[in-house]
């Protein structure tokens, strides 16, 4: 009706459509007023008695509709139901974006004025409801009884279509939308929608930059309260969320949330893709990006892509050289929270993950899952380039660099480049000398866990990966591999140069440097310079002395473990390397090489003074020395230099009555 309390946007009742009047359903004065519409003129009938019969009876059907769940005033806009004129005028202004109701002290404005006085709370601080279990204050009475219900344990909106329950009416109807998909606020600047107008709030500050929320301890801003209540426990330490199965607590629910699934293994979302199924729907998404590869995250600084933000933010520390999270132990810092944990497990010695086929235990979940794999054998990881399939993501990505050649990770002190975070790290270490990891046993250092885990089973004699070919151990799983490859004759790495294939990548690299002649590892005592790092070492011990490796038989000492190996062989009679062609046996891999070439006639290393080729590397040396001249072995008694050991060996038992001295 034109003029009158409803706008065009209601749905508005005909007169037909009103409910018969009888003496149960009006009262005595309106009956009256009734019967005498005859005798009344038209002005008459629009008076008051006819407008409280029509108020009467709007609230009598308002009142019956309500009792048949039915909704009376529907949104032309987007055809959303109410019960009541006013709730409808409230949800229009979500359409329209009216606020009239404003903040004096901030400005901010609202659609709703209870909305309005609770946001005042927040300028003054008023928390009049306080809950008698933990004194915890709220500013509204149904905060407070939706926090009591954390208490009593009580959810008591169900979900019709999967029975969960909920606390909270409205997480309830949020909840709703994973099942039908609803969307209903859209973002006018990109067009992306959103189940919720918070969560819609919070991406608009994406546009705008806008970030309200202040730490007043260290003055971070964040774009969403919630996120703030979160890092100020970064703050005090709180951790209020706590499981019940192994009594581990956490800062949010949500992460409790997540953590309880690994008791109870559920994994509720499901990729449709390749039917794998994920804790948590960010690790959906982030897996799903393997599908379309999408990469929507850009570093502005070296423009490369990333398939999520948390991964972008921890690259782009490797520009900034930010290290935000630091151990109160030792003062070591790490740019990301994880390793600061997994680091501060070596102070403590916590394992907390155990793998239940063997017993053993990890630091890292991540290093249970992988290690689960020795004992499934599953490699669900394929390289599309060439078949190859590897246990984790990682090594994947790291194999595909064979193919691409790309080396991202760059030393800023040399300039030499790594296909892995990891291994630049740890040839950072040649520089500045750290050697962070230490034998609890002997105190010996090491710059990577890597090489300290390797060390220790020196102590423990633990080899825990068996060869299922022939019954040999290993130390490692990686060590395994490489063995499998004498039974399989596998070499997948092949110099693009000549051609020649190797069973370990670390064997084309030494190898690639015949062909480059680079020697970047040199001895700060002589300056000589090696290919190796091995090689570099084992020289250090001709300065020092040392032989660290002896042999339990007859006590002899040796400077590299390959020499005791080899040496324990004269007491075992062990000969393991067979000759294909002729049957002979040797003990020692090279000794079967330089063999072999008398069948083949092979003689790949020349001299490149006189052309002369030979068999093998030391034959080659040796005759370079006789264009040299160079005479590297001295006698420490009298100061006589030999170019071949043989002849050195013979001439020291003239002093020494059989005891060699080297200088």
């Amino acid at each position: 009706m034109e003029g009158g309390r409803w706008t065009g946007d209601l749905v508005r009742l005909s007169p037909a459509s009103l409910p018969t009047t009888s003496e149960h359903s009006l009262p005595g004065p309106l009956e009256k007023s009734d019967s005498q519409t005859g005798e009344e003129d038209e002005s008459q009938n629009s008076m008051k008695p006819h407008v409280n019969l029509w108020g009467e009876t709007k609230k009598l059907r308002i009142q019956q509709k309500s009792h048949k769940g039915e909704k009376l005033f529907e949104c032309t806009a987007c055809g959303k139901s109410f019960s009541e004129s006013g709730n409808l005028r409230i949800h229009q202004r979500t359409h329209t974006g009216e606020k009239p109701f404003e903040c004096i002290e901030c400005g901010k404005s609202f659609t709703r004025n209870d909305t309005l006085r609770i946001h005042q709370q927040t300028h003054t601080g008023e928390k009049p409801f306080i809950c008698v279990e933990c004194g915890k204050s709220f500013s509204t009475s149904w905060k407070l009884r939706i926090h009591q219900r954390t208490h009593t344990g009580e959810k008591p909106f169900k979900c019709i279509e999967c029975e969960k329950s909920f606390n909270e009416s409205q997480t309830l109807r949020v909840h709703q939308r994973t099942h039908t998909g609803e969307k209903p606020f859209k973002c006018v600047e990109c067009g992306k929608s959103f189940s919720t107008s918070g969560k819609l709030r919070i991406h608009q500050r994406t546009h705008t930059g806008e970030k309200p929320f202040k730490c007043i301890e260290c003055e971070k801003s964040f774009n969403e309260s919630q996120t703030l209540r979160v890092h100020q426990r970064t703050h005090t330490g709180e951790k209020p969320f706590k499981c019940v199965e192994c009594g581990k607590s956490f800062s949010t629910s949500w992460k409790l949330r997540i953590h309880q699934r690994t008791h109870t293994g559920e994994k509720p979302f499901e990729c449709i893709e390749c039917g794998k199924s994920f804790s948590t729907s960010g690790k959906l998404r982030i897996h799903q990006r393997t599908h379309t590869g999408e990469k929507p995250f850009k570093c502005i600084e070296c423009e490369k892509s990333f398939n999520e933000s948390q991964t972008l933010r921890v690259h782009q520390r490797t520009h900034t050289g930010e290290k935000p999270f630091r151990c109160i132990e030792c003062g070591k810092s790490f740019s990301i929270s994880r390793a600061l944990r997994i680091h501060q497990q070596t102070h403590t010695g916590e394992k907390p993950f155990r793998c239940i086929e063997c017993g053993k235990s990890f630091t890292r979940n991540d290093t249970l899952r992988i290690h689960q794999q020795t004992h499934t054998g599953e490699k669900p990881f394929i390289c599309v380039e060439c078949g190859k399939s590897f246990s984790t993501s990682g090594k994947l990505r790291i194999h595909q660099q064979t193919h691409t050649g790309e080396k991202p990770f760059k030393c800023i002190e040399c300039g030499k480049s790594f296909s892995t975070s990891g291994k630049l790290r740890i040839h950072q270490q040649t520089h500045t000398g750290e050697k962070p990891f230490k034998c609890i046993e002997c105190g010996k250092s090491f710059s990577d866990s890597g090489s300290l885990r390797r060390h220790q089973q020196t102590h423990t004699g633990e080899k825990p990966f068996q060869c299922m070919e022939c019954g040999k151990s290993c130390h490692q799983n990686a060590a395994l591999r490489i063995h499998q490859r004498t039974h399989t004759g596998e070499k997948p790495f092949r110099c693009i140069e000549c051609g020649k294939s190797f069973s370990i990548s670390g064997a084309l690299r030494r190898h690639q440097r015949t062909h480059t002649g680079e020697k970047p590892f040199q001895c700060m005592e002589c300056e000589k310079s090696f290919s190796t790092t091995g090689e570099l070492r084992i020289h250090q011990r001709t300065h020092t002395g040392e032989k660290p490796f002896q042999c339990m038989e007859c006590g002899k000492s040796f400077s590299t473990s390959g020499s005791l190996r080899i040496h324990q062989r004269t007491h075992t009679g062990e000969k393991p390397f067979q000759c294909m062609e002729c049957g002979k046996s040797f003990s020692t891999s090279g000794s079967l090489r330089i063999h072999q070439q008398t069948h083949t006639g092979e003689k790949p290393f020349k001299c490149i003074e006189c052309g002369k080729s030979f068999s093998d590397s030391g034959s080659l040396r040796r005759h370079q020395q006789t264009h040299t001249g160079e005479k590297p072995l001295k006698c420490i008694e009298c100061g006589k230099s030999y170019s071949h050991y043989g002849a050195f060996r013979r001439h020291q038992r003239t002093h020494t009555g059989g005891k060699s001295q080297i200088l």
